[in-house]
């Protein structure tokens, strides 16, 4: 009896990581404490742990896993990847959403996107728009391979700049089966185009004459210049929308410098990279996401309304634009008393339903008969 329950237990365990381990791909796994960190609460109903692994280009993402404690981990379950805001870190955002939808029964994962936080990628704020999308794809990758998360039940969530990455990777990845958004920046648009159309041709192309100059300087060497971000002081003169941003990034608020980077570069993309964002255009096609359905959330004060609204319009059904009463754009980074939770519990609950469980079964029965051979021990996670 003993011994029967010691190979069932090994097999679990064995497809818990075969698809990790196939294709070469080194996952790395670590149960890890909240209590050091002071932009995000995780409460005592969840389970962290610091994850690593690689995404299709070889690079290392990394994310913070949130698994409820009473989960049953001999079934398959629903899961949700999360991105942080453009220039920001997993710490900053999304640690909020991912905790909080954890603690409604979802196994979430909040990344850092390449270039940025703990993930790889050299030069640092970089921007590069398709391996943020990527980024998207290769969570699901490690999500899809765990043995207690169903892979037809995958959704993924966007804050600010990660709205637009999460479109644009769902465009191309149909096992994201549920898109939702949380104060989208189509960053494309913003880059080209600035809020409410404000900026000119002539403008956009000084912008890109700048950033190729910039390109022969550190081609021969020079020091990397960073442009955009978030201002290090206020003063008089410092646009509103300025001081919203200041308010989360440089105070205590939500300032994070993760292990490695500096507080006089957070937030900045570079200069040079910058421009990549004139060729981004998420929104072109979002109609072709459908028949998987997305949910679009926005403040009715917030500067970057216009963008959910526009990618409302253009997508097709199943569709939700939620407006939330009295918020900006930054107030739904963090302020979770207007975040509205109940709308995102209530729309990934729908829209990531339970698959037929005898196929599932059928499925993780022959992948464990598959994978048997090449597994001798039992693995040291059971994620």
């Amino acid at each position: 009896m003993k011994k029967s329950i010691l190979i069932a237990l090994t097999a679990v365990l064995c497809y818990s990581t075969a698809g990790a381990q196939s294709t070469s791909n080194p996952v790395e796994i670590k149960e890890i404490s909240a209590k050091d960190y002071t932009t995000f609460k995780v409460s005592d109903k969840v389970t962290l742990y610091a994850v690593k692994f690689k995404n299709q280009y070889n690079l290392q993402v990394a994310g913070h896993l949130f698994v409820p404690k009473n989960l049953d981990r001999k079934t398959k379950n629903a899961a949700i990847v999360v991105g942080h805001p453009m220039g920001a870190v997993k710490e900053q955002s999304a640690d909020v959403y991912a905790s909080n939808m954890a603690d409604r029964g979802f196994i979430t994962l909040a990344i850092d996107l390449s270039f940025w936080g703990e993930s790889q990628g050299e030069p640092r704020n970089v921007v590069l728009p398709d391996m943020y999308a990527e980024d998207f794809s290769a969570a699901v990758d490690f999500l899809g391979t765990r043995e207690f998360v169903d892979r037809e039940r995958i959704g993924v969530l966007g804050v600010c700049g990660s709205g637009s990455f999460v479109i644009s990777a769902a465009k191309i990845d149909p096992r994201m089966k549920a898109i939702a958004t949380v104060s989208m920046y189509d960053m494309g648009s913003a880059s080209r185009n600035a809020l409410n159309h404000s900026q000119t041709l002539e403008q956009r192309k000084k912008n890109q004459a700048e950033a190729a100059e910039q390109r022969y300087a550190e081609f021969l060497g020079g020091e990397t210049k960073y442009t955009g971000g978030t201002t290090h002081q206020l003063d008089e003169n410092t646009h509103p929308i300025q001081r919203e941003f200041y308010e989360f990034y440089r105070t205590p608020r939500g300032e994070y410098t993760p292990k490695g980077g500096s507080p006089k570069t957070s937030t900045h993309p570079t200069l040079s990279s910058n421009t990549k964002f004139n060729n981004f255009y998420p929104f072109n096609d979002i109609e072709t996401i459908s028949p998987r359905p997305m949910l679009f959330i926005t403040g009715d004060r917030a500067h970057s309304r216009e963008f959910s609204e526009d990618a409302y319009k253009r997508a097709s059904e199943p569709k939700e634009l939620v407006i939330v009463p009295n918020a900006g754009h930054v107030d739904l980074y963090d302020k979770t008393d207007l975040i509205p939770f109940d709308r995102l519990e209530a729309f990934f609950t729908k829209h990531l339903k339970e698959t037929n469980s005898e196929n599932i079964k059928s499925k993780t029965d022959e992948n464990i008969i598959n994978n048997r051979s090449s597994c001798p021990i039992a693995a040291q996670y059971q994620l």
